[in-house]
């Protein structure tokens, strides 16, 4: 059996390699110059739990990221040979409840600690596939506690969440190097994928290459694409019968300068606010939303955004992100952004269902659960919906092609 994979963010690649481990021969389609060059490695690499998803009282979405998390770390351990506790992982977050949430301290508390107890249940038997960390009881911060971390204004209280993030720009380097040393898959990259259509009993891809266009047939497509997807499953009369919106969002990294207090990995919730991801080797990461979200579109392709941008932006996103958490985080206020010698902006298209953002709490952008790989015949498209359920969907569509269920 030979399959073509198209698309080279990590759902691409978690895809390939499972289909592989099956031994199925893998074509790997990419319009980029590397692999995981992208949105897999401009964001914060957060591993969500489903504590940030208040927003959806069926609990769905919690329990659907849930299942993603527990099975991230062991396909990579499967995979690559990474251990599930050998990630280089962030300090767990703290969640915070702002004063401004969308939600009070007794709903927000009711909710993580009614997800806390689903996670516990769900990873019964298996407590180390969240990267060896132990899932211990939920637990308020103490105001002392509180107010040694974040301005007691602005936080109105905090929770102690196992809750970690991963090194997505370490991960995607293990991930490009076990891809290009695999017997079973082939990387072609450079490739802007045209369209993908049933012939018979086949998947006919057609491609714009580095040689020009090209087709070929193969025994099944997979749609991984992120920012295309949509327009693709189009073109196989497969358009989407709700709204739907692309995000641009930029984070900000950098490392600590020595002498200044490593800051709390914090979630700040619920609403357009923010997170701090703090590493234990001083890297750290922020975003703000209304700081760092640059763009919106409805159309089926969003347009080409920066995936680094220019001067002015650059300095603009900076300065305007350090200047909202710093209110809340004090640690981070004792930093003159102006002096970071390797503050990066990177970002990356958020693409989700929803018709407007989520200021609205009642957006559709608060569920996450409607999401997976739907087939039509031998074409299959992926919707991840975060990075987290990446690993999690790729098996579930390796198992559907290969007949496992």
């Amino acid at each position: 059996m030979r399959v073509a994979v198209l698309g080279g963010g990590l759902q691409g690649c978690t895809t390939a390699l499972a289909l592989a481990d099956r031994g199925v021969e893998v074509v790997l389609f990419d319009r980029n110059e590397a692999l995981l060059s992208r949105t897999a490695i401009a964001n914060e690499g957060k591993i969500h739990l489903g504590y940030m998803y208040a927003a959806d009282p069926t609990l769905a979405t919690a329990k659907t990221m849930m299942a993603g998390a527990l099975a991230f770390a062991p396909f990579f351990e499967r995979h690559l040979g990474i251990a599930v506790d050998a990630h280089a992982t962030s300090m767990p977050a703290a969640y915070v409840v702002h004063r401004d949430s969308q939600h009070d301290v007794d709903e927000a508390s009711a909710y993580l600690a009614t997800v806390h107890g689903l996670i516990r249940e769900a990873a019964e038997g298996r407590r180390d596939d969240y990267f060896g960390l132990d899932i211990t009881p939920l637990r308020r911060w103490s105001c002392s506690e509180r107010d040694a971390s974040f301005d007691a204004d602005a936080a109105v209280a905090v929770f102690e969440t196992p809750e970690v993030a991963i090194n997505p720009v370490a991960l995607a380097g293990a991930v490009r190097e076990r891809i290009a040393g695999h017997p079973l898959i082939e990387v072609r990259l450079g490739a802007t994928i045209r369209s993908a259509c049933m012939d018979g009993d086949r998947a006919t891809v057609e491609w714009d290459g580095l040689d020009g266009p090209s087709r070929e047939g193969f025994d099944h497509a997979v749609n991984a694409l992120w920012d295309g997807r949509l327009a693709l499953d189009e073109k196989l009369g497969l358009r989407p019968s709700r709204p739907w919106i692309h995000r641009l969002k930029y984070g900000v990294s950098f490392t600590l300068p020595d002498g200044v207090e490593r800051p709390q990995s914090a979630t700040f919730i619920s609403g357009p606010f923010g997170e701090v991801v703090s590493y234990p080797d001083r890297l750290t990461y922020l975003t703000w939303y209304p700081s760092c979200l640059r763009g919106y579109s409805s159309d089926l392709v969003p347009p080409n955004w920066q995936t680094h941008p220019d001067e002015p932006l650059h300095g603009e996103i900076v300065r305007d992100t350090f200047a909202a958490l710093s209110e809340i985080v004090p640690s981070l206020g004792t930093i003159d952004p102006e002096t970071l010698p390797d503050a990066r902006v990177k970002g990356g298209v958020i693409v989700a269902w929803g018709k407007t953002d989520i200021y609205d709490p009642e957006s559709e952008l608060h569920q996450r659960y409607q999401i997976g790989v739907m087939s039509s015949g031998r074409y299959h498209s992926i919707d991840p919906g975060k990075l987290t359920m990446a690993p999690y969907f790729a098996e579930a569509c390796a198992s559907r092609i290969c007949g496992e269920f």
